[in-house]
């Protein structure tokens, strides 16, 4: 047995979200700073930039994380590769490959607490069920996930996609019914959610960072002609066709980078 003390009961700390088997906390402030350090603190808790981590209750669901991700563990708490066989291995290699993401994930089982590293980034949870089963993520958002999903490296709908858009050529894919968290740039408070029914949505820039699997993603001209583009003001668009939803950023990430940087 085990009691985890001065933690989620802190006064420091708030729960920002609870969806079995995680749980968001966020500190209110960065109490571990210095006197060169404390003005840059103070303006960052003021701008909403605070650290946030995510706790993973084994008792309730195995999980998987992004590699790198774990900063510690009390009780039971069992790290496999979640590898079954050479085939698996083969595969799952192949997809870290081509998606950017790391090829092995570290499953977690048991039945204790795993913690992950603080981040200044937004956590968010969501449930695969909102997406009819199947989502596909944006590169670098995986955090982590219900082991019980299966995780897919999709492809675009065309080759040229890939090409036109200077982006890879597959994403991420999370398939089947359970709990997943991302990085996001944003906070949750500012992401549009566009629902689609047998229609198009057009976007200028890398801000998707979710969509659901059954729409097809292509990159495409703003305009059906080099003219027509030429007049939009418009080079190339993110297209994405047929029913489901999009989770949109406000702002670009390449935007949002260079502005930080």
């Amino acid at each position: 047995m085990y009691k985890i003390n001065n933690f989620q009961n802190n006064d420091d700390v708030r729960i920002l979200d609870e969806r079995e088997p995680f749980t968001i906390i966020e500190y209110k402030k960065d109490l571990s700073v210095t006197p060169s350090t404390a003005m840059l603190a103070f303006f960052c808790n003021e701008m909403n930039v605070r650290k946030r981590q995510l706790i993973c209750n084994l008792a309730e669901a195995d999980v998987t994380v992004q590699a790198g991700a774990m900063q510690w563990s009390v009780g039971n708490v069992n790290a496999t590769t979640g590898i079954k066989g050479v085939g698996d291995l083969f595969g799952k290699a192949i997809r870290g490959k081509v998606t950017g993401e790391s090829a092995i994930k570290p499953e977690y089982t048991g039945n204790g607490t795993l913690v992950l590293e603080p981040t200044y980034k937004h956590i968010i949870l969501m449930n695969t069920a909102d997406w009819n089963g199947a989502v596909v993520l944006d590169d670098g958002l995986f955090l982590a996930c219900d082991s019980a999903l299966e995780q897919k490296a999709v492809m675009r709908t065309n080759i040229s996609s890939a090409a036109l858009g200077g982006e890879g050529l597959f994403n991420l894919g999370l398939t089947g019914n359970g709990m997943f968290a991302i990085e996001s740039r944003c906070p949750k408070e500012e992401l549009i959610e566009i629902e689609l029914n047998n229609d198009v949505l057009k976007v200028d820039g890398n801000l998707a960072l979710a969509w659901s699997k059954s729409l097809d993603f292509t990159v495409e001209r703003s305009g059906k002609t080099l003219v027509g583009s030429a007049a939009s003001g418009e080079g190339l668009v993110n297209v994405y066709r047929g029913t489901g939803k999009v989770l949109l950023a406000p702002i670009d990430k390449t935007m949002l980078y260079n502005t930080i940087n």
